[in-house]
């Protein structure tokens, strides 16, 4: 097998998602494979058959990154070809009906970002008994079953753990706290509330959580507004702020910096405004994901599985593509360390996730 590391730009933000309708999943133009799945029974029919699709629920920077990761993946592993499409426009009828276009492309392998958390196991489902590779990349669905072959995401209550932990040590481990975050009724953003109480319980009452501060990651005028007001009705109360969502990330640091408030500041993925702030100061720490791993090692993956050289050790594991605590001390170097889990993530799909 060949490996590549690869460096892309700086990715950016954790998204907001908005729960929709589901509707069936017509896969027109696939044959049943009565093993259910795609890396189920047959005969190995070579990397290049398989035609990856990466499908993210619609447009945001943090997929950006995706692009050149699914065509490196292509390179890298001689891929029939790959493609990525985020024309879903965060509608689950739409995202099913652009599955179902690239399935009667022949497109046999689908890394995708849901739209709805709680619904998107049926379009897995659907994938799967037609024989096609499944992967749950950045976002797995909500609750305790995955349906897709395999989830490749941050570990959201993780990450916000540990943003939480670094702004309550640059609070001094005291004060109050307010958090920023996305969709309220989003799986991941109730883990990312999880991971903020965790740090804040284990202050034992040294650290006061105001109440979570929630939906304003629609885009940037909504959470512009949202840390306006909050800064206006409770900036001299408040000792640090921690963001788990991109657009309230990008607003704080601008408004915080602008309000001279002596608030400590921790944010979510690597947008140059942050990284900026990081630099001058202004802005404490963020955390960085690793968009182009759940891409370039989640297309090795599904290749792996639609050619059916390989079946999962575990169907439907869920595997954390890793988030990274940036301060000033790492700034300049935290995207080495990025790199460096990339490549053990690609030996460990080898090594413990795939049978093969």
């Amino acid at each position: 097998m060949r490996r590549t590391s690869i460096r892309l730009p700086r990715t950016r933000a954790a998204l907001a998602l908005a729960a929709t309708a589901m509707s069936a999943v017509l896969l027109a133009g696939c044959t049943p494979d009565t093993n259910g799945g795609g890396a189920a029974g047959g005969e190995s029919a070579g990397l290049e058959s398989v035609q990856v699709a990466l499908v993210p629920g619609g447009p945001h920077p943090y997929f950006q990154p995706w692009i050149a990761a699914g065509e490196e993946a292509k390179t890298a592993f001689d891929l029939g070809g790959t493609t990525f499409n985020e024309t879903a426009a965060w509608d689950q009828t739409k995202q099913n009906d652009v599955i179902n276009s690239l399935v009667a492309n022949g497109y046999n392998a689908f890394g995708v970002f849901g739209v709805s958390p709680t619904d998107i196991n049926s379009t897995f489902d659907n994938l799967k008994q037609n024989g096609i590779a499944t992967a749950a990349l950045g976002s797995c669905p909500a609750g305790d079953v995955n349906d897709a072959d395999f989830c490749l995401s941050t570990d959201t209550e993780a990450a916000a753990y540990k943003a939480a932990q670094a702004t309550i040590e640059a609070m001094g481990g005291k004060g109050v706290l307010a958090h920023l975050t996305g969709v309220n009724v989003d799986s991941n953003t109730q883990r990312r509330i999880e991971g903020v109480k965790k740090a804040v319980e284990e202050t034992n009452g040294a650290v006061t959580l105001l109440p979570d501060v929630t939906d304003i990651d629609t885009d940037l005028t909504t959470a512009q507004k949202a840390v306006a007001d909050l800064l206006a009705s409770k900036g001299s109360e408040i000792t640090g702020i921690v963001s788990t969502a991109y657009n309230p990330a990008v607003a704080a640091a601008t408004a915080v910096k602008e309000s001279g408030l002596p608030i400590k500041l921790v944010a979510i993925d690597d947008d140059e405004t942050i990284l900026a702030a990081i630099d001058d100061g202004s802005v404490y720490a963020t955390i960085a994901q690793n968009p182009t791993a759940q891409a370039y090692v989640g297309s090795y993956a599904l290749a792996k599985l639609a050619s059916k050289e390989c079946t999962m050790a575990e169907p439907g594991a869920i595997i954390d593509s890793g988030s990274f605590v940036v301060t000033k001390d790492n700034v300049a170097t935290y995207d080495d360390e990025r790199i460096a889990a990339g490549d053990q993530l690609l030996k460990d799909f080898d090594s413990e996730y795939l049978s093969c």
